[in-house]
């Protein structure tokens, strides 16, 4: 099966609900940082989603020892070190802009997926159909980003949005890369704790070169948007997007999440009190008009 075929229903409805869950992180992401240093956050989310991880690979008889003799190491451990860095960027940038500009930016993935895929997927042929829903999508992405960029976010919203850009280009790389390397033969409980187990020391360490204190404020709340990270997001929902990409075409997949920022702008609009300006409407048109072009037989 050609790993450009068009996507079957359960994988649109999966990828539905993943977006869901990520517009959503945001907002978590945000609430997090009010009580916990970025960094330190990502790394304790990590951590929490990897232990997560080994207790079910575990209780499904998943020996992940294979890893010394399937060709994965390497390329499992790039991936680890790009996903930390990546998400040491997204953590960063969400604490200086708000979190609708935040999610616009991290969802610029797509496109570098889209990019890279032509040097490294050779065999992820897009027709001009399929490029022509991207180009539908990706002008709903723009005003929603020209809705978002207009409203104030503080002194260091550019920082911030830069950095978030930062993260959605490592998103796109190790998407990539799971799919180009012998990862995308491997079971995705394993590229999973790859990214995780790596990803805890890598932010550890920026947390204390950056010197970050320890847990500021422990509430309810930011205990509760951790664990939503954590379980929902980190175990949850990559355990199943790197089943998908696995899988399926990853630029495909990519422009569903096109359709995250949308629900990330009405998190962050609706918990957080972020405008929503008039132009939301219209951009959640073109991207669900892009999804479609993109997806229909």
């Amino acid at each position: 099966m050609p790993s450009s075929r068009m996507l079957p229903a359960h994988a649109c409805l999966i990828m539905l609900l993943l977006c869901a869950c990520w517009g959503l992180n945001m907002v978590a992401m945000k609430l997090g940082t009010a009580g916990i240093p970025p960094l330190l956050q990502g790394a304790m989310r990590s951590a929490g989603a990897a232990v997560l991880g080994l207790l079910w690979c575990r209780a499904r008889g998943v020996r992940l020892s294979r890893i010394l003799h399937d060709g994965t190491l390497l390329p499992g451990v790039a991936a680890g070190v790009i996903f930390g860095v990546e998400f040491g960027c997204f953590y960063l940038g969400v604490a200086r802009t708000s979190a609708s500009r935040a999610v616009l930016m991290v969802y610029t993935a797509p496109f570098f997926v889209l990019l890279l895929s032509r040097w490294f997927l050779p065999g992820d042929v897009l027709g001009p159909r399929v490029l022509l829903g991207l180009g539908v999508a990706f002008l709903g992405l723009l005003l929603s980003m020209a809705d978002g960029l207009a409203q104030p976010a503080g002194p260091q919203a550019l920082l911030g949005d830069a950095l978030c850009l930062l993260g959605g280009f490592g998103w796109g790389c190790t998407t990539v890369l799971v799919k180009a390397s012998r990862l995308s033969l491997a079971p995705p409980d394993q590229t999973m704790m790859y990214q995780l187990v790596v990803s805890v020391p890598v932010l550890l360490a920026f947390s204390w070169l950056l010197g970050e204190g320890g847990v500021t404020s422990p509430t309810a709340l930011v205990w509760w948007s951790l664990a939503y990270q954590t379980v929902v997001v980190a175990f949850a929902s990559y355990a199943a997007w790197f089943w998908l990409v696995r899988n399926h075409s990853a630029a495909r997949l990519s422009a569903f999440t096109f359709i995250t920022p949308l629900f990330g702008a009405l998190a962050g609009g609706v918990l957080l009190g972020d405008r929503l300006g008039p132009l939301f409407l219209a951009a959640l048109a073109l991207v669900s008009a892009g999804i479609w072009i993109v997806q229909r037989r």
